[in-house]
Order: structure tokens, then sequence, then C-alpha cells
């Protein structure tokens, strides 16, 4: 495991074209099926929120998020393996809600596999509450497997 690092120890900016092997690199470790550099390159391209999570130099996390009809869809998030257990994905999903609630947006949605606890468990500490299920929305070894679909009322 990294060293555990105070918070001001970290820098979250937004994601650049050249950050977009570093954020594959992590997808890739952290994913059985992970979207491709294509996929982060269109994210960019068409104007999404891409943040990026360092620890110094050193890419650790990132965040997604796209915008429409006064609501945010949390697309991706996601923190390297080698940094788990130490807060950061907390410290990016709220840096990334904070954002989100400058916008002027009232709602965020976002997909998670029922089978991610530790992801439920930190969507559901921050207030997200599900609202519904997509039947066989991800990519498994097993075949697919079903989305639970998450919301968040902000208070602006």
């Amino acid at each position: 495991m990294s060293a555990v690092r105070s918070p001001e120890t970290y820098l979250l900016r937004d994601m650049t074209p050249a950050d977009i092997d570093d954020v594959a690199a992590i997808e890739s470790r952290s994913y059985e099926f992970p979207w491709t550099s294509g996929i982060f390159r269109d994210c960019l391209r068409v104007g999404y929120c891409c943040r990026i999570l360092c620890a110094g130099e050193q890419a650790i996390g990132y965040s997604i998020v796209s915008f429409g009809a006064s609501e945010a869809h949390l697309l991706n998030l996601c923190i390297r393996p080698d940094f788990h257990g130490m807060g950061l994905g907390r410290y990016l999903l709220s840096h990334t809600l904070e954002q989100v609630k400058q916008t002027g947006v009232k709602t965020v949605f976002l997909e998670v596999r029922p089978s991610n606890e530790i992801a439920l468990e930190l969507y559901r500490s921050a207030g997200f509450v599900e609202i519904g299920h997509r039947r066989a929305y991800y990519r498994s070894a097993r075949g697919r497997e079903d989305a639970l679909v998450l919301a968040l009322e902000l208070e602006i």
C-alpha cells in the first residue's frame, strides 16, 4: 500500500488529453471490462467535466460527469487500487459533488454494479438512494450484470 498522505498533498485538477494514458492505466487496473482510451478522449472532446486526482505528479484517481436538463450523471469515479482504503474515493466524490452543485444542478444520477459493495457503501453514505435498476447493463465474466440506478438530490 502507498504511504498515507494528508489531503493537502493531493491535487484535484481538470483532466487533459495528456492524462489519458495514465487514466486508462488506472481504469485497466481497476476493472475487468475497462473503458478504453478512446472513451476517455471522447469524454474530453464533448466537454464532460473530467477531473483527475494526483499525489504529486502521479495520477491516482479521476471522475467524469456529464450534464443535461438540470441534472448530472456521474459516469465514472475511480481510485487507483494501491490507494484504496485511504478515504480518497470519498474525498474525490465530495469534491466532484461540490463542483456539480456550483453548476446549479439539482439531481445527480449514477449506475453501479450490485456486486461493487465498496462503491455502493460510498455512494449511500454520501446520500445517494436507489431509484431503479437496469437489466444486463454491465459486461461480466458470467455474461451480463444488472446495474443499480442511484440518485442524489442536491441542496443548493
